[in-house]
């Protein structure tokens, strides 16, 4: 049987750790409940064999943090503590130093008579506008608790798909890198020197490796300048894309080079932050805007204010969102179904469903695609430079002394 690990904290506040076993999850769960203590965080001890790698930065950490922070609170709020007791115990537990803080921050505006959601929204880095909404609509509906489940939900699946795109990339960025790093290397260290040698030797060499020589001449003497423009084309880009003009420009000539995998994404990300918003009582319109935000292509993004208008004028969204030739049609079918029937929010959270899942796939046939592809470019490189120093040694060789 399945070993779990867990932590958990009894109704005094004691924090209490150690192993269960039970065959899955669920059950391991009900029965630290069924124990008299409320979990806090139920793990697999294979879970951490299985992590893939990934790079940690700090949005990462702060997106880990307000996982755990959503996974515990709603644990406590659902055994039946109060909101400010359950906050209390967070904040005694949390190993983060900032964390704690912003805890004690929005434990302290609670007691002052203010609300759990406007206490959030003064901490826009750490929970964004979707996650404050999603919060107000719990606190007016009387089911903070239920909302907080649902927003655990959606963030462990945003996290798990942008974790699977990351992870996907690693490889092709290293390989760019080490093969970037070899083409330069011969380029500017090894190229020089067989230069010395033919010019004391003598004799015509071919055109291939003149060209190279040139190249490897230029580099080697003007580096500084070639730093420079590349340095300048990188700030100017930057530039650029920081403008509005730039971002459309720029996000519509990726739509354009790996336009499905984009359009996937997005519609998946779409759809599962519209249909949790509706799910968690957050009104129709409010939820359009909350979901545009999310949504990091502006050509898509762009198309979702004709989705609003209609809405607005009661045409619901399934036809505005045809019209807009922005989402795959199987994603336009099933979200009409769910409008015809009433369970918009059901079939919203179905559609990212299947995307993240189609998504996965379509990533994995791309790289299947991409890899092999870098790999034969930076071989041909290579190869030519390789090629074209060969050439060279076997004409000199033929030259009479």
């Amino acid at each position: 049987m399945p070993v779990f690990t867990y932590r958990a904290t009894t109704r005094e506040g004691a924090i209490v750790e150690g192993v269960v076993d039970a065959p899955n999850e669920h059950a391991a769960t009900e029965r630290l409940k069924n124990s008299g203590v409320i979990p806090l965080k139920v793990r697999s001890t294979d879970q951490g064999k299985k992590k893939p790698f990934h790079i940690s930065l700090r949005i990462g950490r702060q997106r880990d943090q307000v996982l755990t922070f959503t996974t515990e609170l709603s644990s406590l709020l659902g055994a039946g503590l109060p909101l400010d007791r359950s906050l209390n115990i967070l904040c005694e537990i949390s190993v983060d130093r900032e964390m704690k803080v912003v805890i004690s921050e929005i434990l302290r505006s609670i007691r002052e008579g203010g609300s759990f959601s406007d206490a959030l929204q003064k901490h826009p880095s750490l929970f964004p506008t979707i996650y404050v909404n999603m919060v107000r609509a719990g606190e007016a509906g009387g089911v903070l608790d239920t909302v907080l489940d649902q927003l655990n939900e959606f963030l462990e699946s945003a996290k798990e798909l942008k974790d699977s795109v990351v992870s996907a990339m690693i490889y092709p960025a290293i390989l760019v890198l080490t093969g970037g790093i070899s083409i330069i290397v011969l380029m500017t260290y090894i190229l020089p020197r067989f230069s010395v040698i033919f010019d004391e030797l003598g004799g015509s060499l071919p055109l291939a490796t003149k060209m190279l020589l040139a190249v490897s001449s230029f580099l080697s003497s003007f580096w500084w300048l070639f730093l420079l423009a590349a340095a300048g084309l990188v700030i100017g880009l930057r530039s650029f894309i920081r403008t509005k003009e730039g971002r459309y420009a720029r996000d519509r000539l990726l739509l354009r080079l790996t336009g499905e995998i984009i359009r996937k994404f997005e519609t998946a990300r779409f759809a599962r932050t519209l249909g949790t918003l509706i799910k968690s009582g957050v009104p129709m319109l409010l939820a359009l805007v909350n979901a545009k935000d999310v949504i990091s292509n502006r050509v898509i993004a762009q198309s979702i204010d004709a989705v609003t208008k209609g809405a607005r004028e009661g045409r619901g969204i399934a036809v505005p969102l045809a019209q807009t030739n922005a989402f795959p049609q199987l994603a336009l079918s099933m979200i009409k179904v769910g409008e015809e029937t009433g369970q918009l929010d059901v079939m919203l959270l179905k559609v990212a469903q299947t995307y993240e899942k189609s998504l996965r796939t379509e990533i994995r046939r791309f790289m299947g695609v991409l890899e092999p592809a870098m790999i034969l470019i930076m071989g041909a490189v290579i190869g030519f430079i390789v090629i074209s120093m060969l050439m060279a040694i076997f004409s000199i060789t033929e030259l009479p002394f």
